[in-house]
């Protein structure tokens, strides 16, 4: 609420202080001219001061003349500015009792203090009034209406609350300081967090042992002097993108900049490279579980609104995209900010004051369609959502936990009361189902070479078995490891290769929801080519996980593709290979029966090759029936680990 309305109390305290009455106070008004620059100083440190005298000396004016209209009409007003909200809307009520046909701009008023009060349907029959009075102004008319569907929207949300249980991660992250913008690895036992030192924002870790987050540590690496914080991390904590916007470290208003975990440390951070910043606002990013997408807000031109969320993708040479506006089902004129996208990759949460909401930036979700297509944004309710603003948040890999910073409740320090100090800790609450994302899993893993067991950097390649498209792709660090997540509901094809290597191959069968356990966590051993000779050991077989056939029979299914081709590439790269095709069944039939499925099996995988052009010479195949179990076939997993196909180095 604008304060220049209520230039009239200033004036007004002046008229005191020359003696007049409040009969002579029309008089006043001539010396609006003269006091205005008065006014103007009255503005920063010293207004707060200004005002309260000017409520003092109201005081005594009403107490003297209790139907001066104008005297609650501009006490009121003052209140308001000085958060004495119940005051003010006493004062407004007041004011309508002695003069009922007063100014529906104080009518519009009264309604916006009873909404920053949470007096939800009190409001909306004030601004229903104030609209259907047909106000001259179409500004004032359309922010009416706007917050006439936040009071509308309160009045439910209030009476129909989401479960809310927030608790606070403890005193080795929260202090008596601020500490807030926590962002998450996708195993959740990694923490990094913007914390104010000495005036500024540096970046803080914690990592998670034995259930507990461990005391936090300043990432020195990272802070500067300056200012850095509004931070995303990727899915296997090896991506930071993060916000700076003072000094040498921003090229424009607010720059995104960024830097990765490489041989045990950050590395220098560097803006982000392509076409992500400019010269206008660029804050609050949020990274895909792999990395390769960002979202974040910014005030560019282009957009819908005052600030919008908007995307880019990384392209092959390590460049951002071009950023897209996500559009109107989620920026609207007004402020969209603080994205967050999920690790399933379609839900995502952010804050707004443009749609329906207790008042403020509320929290929203929308989820992105088969299509691609943005759903209408979903309010997270109340009590999470309040009559104040909220901010960033953030949800754990499996859905079901969400975190964010508030100012209430805190472990120390001053209180949001305050008025000179607001303190922040960073909590965390069950998220309720219906504002849960899609379920998501992880596959850890460490590859190393099988014999020596030396850690190995390699590629490693997800595929989505349904659609044949890439899920993923990562190189391993220097350590041979590496984090995927994975959207339960689809079935994932994996490939590790390395140069001189044979490569791996394992399948994760998600498809059927509800049937995870735990994340996976894989030691992948990598055989190394080698010549084979009547004295040396010859490589292990390969199993190739992600070869289907139907049930019973030995066609292959399209789903097998990836795998095959992945066989074929090693072939026409490596010439002088020559490998047999193994098959191999589980004891569920005849073994008469396993033993020619077997065999038929290995042969189809070897007439595909046939008919992509690898000679003959080079190929043979062998069935193997039930003789050769890797697993128990006492359960389904076990049978379905001995029903396999492999290829194996041969002379």
């Amino acid at each position: 609420m604008s304060i220049k309305p209520y230039l009239g109390a200033l004036l007004l305290t002046i008229s005191l202080c020359f003696n007049l009455s409040a009969q002579s106070y029309t008089s006043v008004k001539q010396l609006k001219g003269k006091w205005k620059k008065q006014y103007e100083r009255a503005q920063g440190a010293a207004r707060a001061e200004q005002f309260e005298a000017s409520v003092e000396i109201l005081d005594k004016l009403l107490a003297a003349v209790p139907d001066f209209a104008d005297g609650y009409y501009l006490r009121a007003g003052v209140q308001f500015e000085l958060r004495n909200r119940e005051e003010a809307e006493a004062d407004f009520e007041q004011l309508f009792k002695v003069a009922p046909d007063y100014s529906i701009r104080a009518l519009y008023r009264l309604a916006r203090t009873e909404l920053t009060l949470g007096k939800y349907q009190e409001a909306a029959d004030h601004f229903a009034t104030y609209l259907a009075k047909n106000p001259k102004s179409e500004v004032r008319k359309k922010l009416a209406e706007k917050l006439l569907a936040n009071a509308k929207f309160a009045t439910q949300a209030v009476a129909n609350p989401v479960p809310f249980e927030p608790s606070n991660l403890g005193e080795n992250i929260n202090t008596g300081g601020q500490e807030y913008l926590p962002t998450f690895s996708a195993d959740g036992a990694t923490l990094i967090y913007t914390k104010r030192v000495n005036g500024q924002e540096d970046f803080f870790y914690s990592e998670k042992a034995n259930g507990e987050w461990q005391p936090g540590r300043p990432m020195s690496s990272l802070n500067t002097p300056l200012n850095e914080g509004a931070q995303s991390l990727s899915g296997d904590g090896r991506l930071l993108v993060f916000t700076a916007c003072t000094g040498g470290m921003s090229g424009g208003s607010c720059d995104l900049y960024y830097s990765e975990y490489k041989y045990q440390k950050w590395t220098r951070p560097s803006l982000l490279p392509g076409k992500v910043n400019t010269k206008y606002w660029e804050s609050q990013p949020s990274l895909s579980a792999d990395g390769r997408v960002l979202y974040f807000a910014s005030d560019r031109p282009g957009g819908i609104g005052r600030r919008d969320i908007w995307k880019s993708e990384q392209q092959k040479d390590g460049n951002w995209s071009a950023p897209v506006n996500l559009g109107p089902m989620v920026n609207t004129p007004d402020h969209d900010q603080c994205p967050y996208l999920h690790a399933d990759g379609q839900t995502l949460y952010f804050c707004s004051d443009g749609w329906p909401g207790m008042g403020g930036n509320d929290l929203y979700l929308s989820r992105q369609d088969e299509k691609g297509k943005w759903t209408e944004p979903e309010n997270l309710g109340y009590p999470i959502n309040t009559v104040a603003n909220e901010g960033t948040l953030v949800v754990s890999l499996d859905g079901q936990t969400a975190y964010f910073a508030t100012d209430k409740n805190t472990l120390g320090g001053k209180t949001a009361s305050s008025n000179t100090f607001v303190n922040n800790d960073i909590y965390s609450f069950p998220l309720h189902k219906a504002a849960q994302p899609a379920r998501v899993t992880y596959v850890k893993a460490t590859v190393f070479d099988s014999r020596t067991k030396e850690r190995l950097e390699a590629k490693v390649e997800f595929f989505d078995l349904t659609s044949g498209n890439l899920h993923a792709t990562k190189l391993t660090d220097r350590a041979g490891e590496f984090l995927v997540t994975m959207p339960l509901g689809k079935d994932y094809a994996l490939n590790v290769a390395k140069e001189g290597y044979l490569f791996f191959s394992e399948n994760f069968a998600l498809a059927k929801e509800g049937t995870l356990e735990k994340p996976y966590e894989l030691k992948v051993g990598l055989e190394r080519f080698v010549e084979v000779k009547e004295e040396a050991r010859p490589p292990k077989p390969v199993v190739l996980r992600n070869i289907f056939f139907k049930t019973g029979s030995a066609v292959l299914l399209p789903t097998s593709t990836n795998e095959l081709q992945k066989l074929l590439e090693l072939l026409n790269n490596r010439k002088e290979l020559r490998i047999q095709i193994n098959g191999h069944t589980d004891n569920v039939g005849t073994e008469e029966a396993n033993q020619q499925l077997s065999e038929a099996r290995a042969k189809a995988v070897y007439d595909w090759l046939i008919s992509k052009e690898i000679p003959v010479t080079r190929l043979s195949f062998k069935g193997f029936g039930e003789s050769q179990p890797i697993d128990s076939n006492d359960t389904e997993q076990g049978r379905k680990n001995n029903r396999r196909t492999e290829f194996q180095i041969v002379q």
